[in-house]
């Protein structure tokens, strides 16, 4: 990785540790999925990241946001805030996609025009370490079936197939 890129992941891995902390003291849930969960899963940093990739529950997002903001975070408009919503300090990126359970632990995204279901399984509450930063994970299996389908846009799709083939042949690590 160039020097910035390194520079921006420090930033982002510092992020994380006191994402994790806040929310762990305000008993708040939340899931890493994305490029991130990746590299914690496999247990290194595989390539740059854009932003930082958080799933949270919908009604925890009032909380999120004033704690967010009183330390420092300054809101940034997303395209769907139904769905999500974004947060920068300095140049790290916070994305939030906001997700709601059924009775079964049914993972489901509350789109505007009806829920989309997106894990049929409940997320848990699984941990993995990376860089001495320890936060909560998505499963592996659920990452995975995500990246197997790459996204429409060119970009996003290398990354995909990028993330796919390092989690698919990694043998990774156990959640802490």
């Amino acid at each position: 990785m160039e020097e910035s890129a390194e520079v921006r992941t420090a930033e982002q891995l510092t992020v994380l540790a006191s994402v994790d902390a806040l929310f762990e003291h305000h008993d708040l849930d939340y899931w890493l999925f994305g490029g991130w969960a990746v590299d914690f899963w496999v247990g290194a940093v595989t390539r740059p990241h854009d932003d930082v990739d958080l799933a949270v529950w919908r009604d925890g997002y009032p909380e999120i946001r004033q704690l967010l903001e009183r330390a420092g975070w300054r809101y940034e408009p997303v395209d769907d805030e139904a769905i999500g919503a974004g947060f920068r300090s300095g140049t790290v990126l916070l994305e939030f996609t906001f997700v709601v359970s059924d009775a079964d632990g049914q993972i489901f995204i509350p789109f505007s025009g009806g829920p989309g279901l997106w894990s049929t399984e409940p997320f848990g509450d699984q941990r993995c370490a990376l860089g001495g930063v320890t936060c909560r994970i998505v499963p592996r299996a659920f990452l995975l079936a995500g990246k197997a389908e790459p996204r429409e846009d060119e970009p996003d799709a290398a990354k995909d197939r990028a993330d796919f083939a390092v989690l698919s042949t990694a043998t990774g690590h156990q959640p802490t």
